[in-house]
């Protein structure tokens, strides 16, 4: 059985404000298949515009506010909805609450960095 909290693996902290923190998945080696992050943006920051060639990935807000983009689509999310991003489909998500927005992000197959297309360049 595995079992995973938060705290217990170092978490990723991109350039631009993302605190990535994966709970089940290649990092650790407990799932080649799917992945299960927990990430964190402070207020007025957000993730690069990206998209996965294969990778199919869902967020599901827990706190706080976002604005997604997905493709030309950009919506509101508020906690307790959640949203499918479809492989080879651009997007991004921006913390504009203020509070942090924290959400958990489901990857399959499995994320790692090397499955992440940026469309911008970090500054």
């Amino acid at each position: 059985m595995h079992i995973l909290s938060r705290d217990v693996v170092a978490p990723l902290v991109s350039q631009h404000g993302e605190i990535i923190s994966e709970l089940i998945g290649r990092a650790d080696r407990s799932s080649e298949r799917h992945s299960v992050a927990h990430i964190a943006i402070p207020p007025a920051k957000s993730s690069l515009l990206h998209y996965h060639p294969v990778t199919e990935e869902s967020y599901h807000i827990l706190q706080g506010k976002a604005r997604m983009r997905v493709g030309d689509e950009v919506a509101i999310l508020v906690p307790g909805q959640s949203v499918l991003i479809p492989p080879q489909t651009p997007h991004q998500i921006t913390s504009i609450g203020e509070t942090d927005l924290a959400f958990l992000a489901f990857c399959v197959p499995a994320w790692e960095p090397a499955c992440e297309v940026p469309l911008e360049e970090e500054s």
